[in-house]
């Protein structure tokens, strides 16, 4: 999954992105909320992390703006303002969670995985598909009892899918969102992802959990149910 971090702090930036992509996550970053403001009308983002002190756009106009041309992503708000004043207009900017300075890294963690599983339909961290249980906080994934040992981008293209059931997900699609901007992308690579993720969730090619669509790329057949 795919983050934009805006923060100005250099140094909290880089606290921060370590975190993340320490989580999994692919993390675009900028400290200006202008360049913040294109990089979320350009980039194929599953959520944003935006900090409310920014120079070049502040960040209750860079939310009004991301939101006005209907940039649907959960955004996660950073801040040191600590009134309920500024929560509440945070929210009503179109912000879907808030969280003040200083935290702790994993409230921030837990605060990410909990926005992107319920923007995709899952109220629980823990979802079954078949015989097949994921927990979307530990990233691992079983079959009945038997944990199944994955890299971390299988991991990244089978959560991918998850949180799109239904939908046929192109290998260019895949790319964009479990790599960053300026990471050396080959879609054949996402061939032999999902080719070792098959053998390895489906061994005895029993379950099929994702379909290809000749010319078109994969989908999660068999939607997932949240426990």
């Amino acid at each position: 999954m795919r983050i934009l971090l805006v923060e100005d702090d250099n140094d909290l930036q880089a606290s921060l992105a370590e975190i993340l992509r320490g989580a999994g996550y692919a993390v675009d970053v900028s400290g200006d909320g202008i360049e913040g403001l294109f990089f979320g009308q350009e980039y194929p983002l599953d959520l944003a992390i935006i900090d409310l002190g920014l120079p070049g756009l502040p960040g209750l106009d860079l939310i009004r703006k991301l939101r006005e041309h209907e940039r649907r992503f959960p955004i996660l708000i950073l801040t040191a303002r600590a009134d309920w004043q500024d929560k509440v207009e945070g929210l009503e900017a179109g912000a879907d969670d808030y969280l003040t300075k200083p935290f702790h890294p994993e409230e921030l963690k837990a605060r990410v995985s909990a926005l992107l599983r319920r923007s995709a339909g899952h109220a629980q961290p823990v979802i079954e598909l078949g015989p097949l249980k994921i927990d979307l906080v530990s990233q691992r994934v079983y079959n009945g009892k038997q944990e199944i040992d994955l890299t971390t981008y299988e991991y990244k293209v089978f959560e991918y899918l998850l949180m799109h059931p239904d939908a046929v997900v192109t290998k260019t699609v895949l790319s964009e969102h479990i790599y960053e901007e300026d990471a050396d992308r080959d879609s054949n690579v996402i061939e032999v992802f999902v080719g070792r993720l098959r053998r390895k969730i489906d061994p005895q090619g029993l379950l099929n959990p994702i379909e290809t669509l000749r010319g078109r790329g994969y989908r999660l057949s068999n939607p997932p149910r949240a426990t």
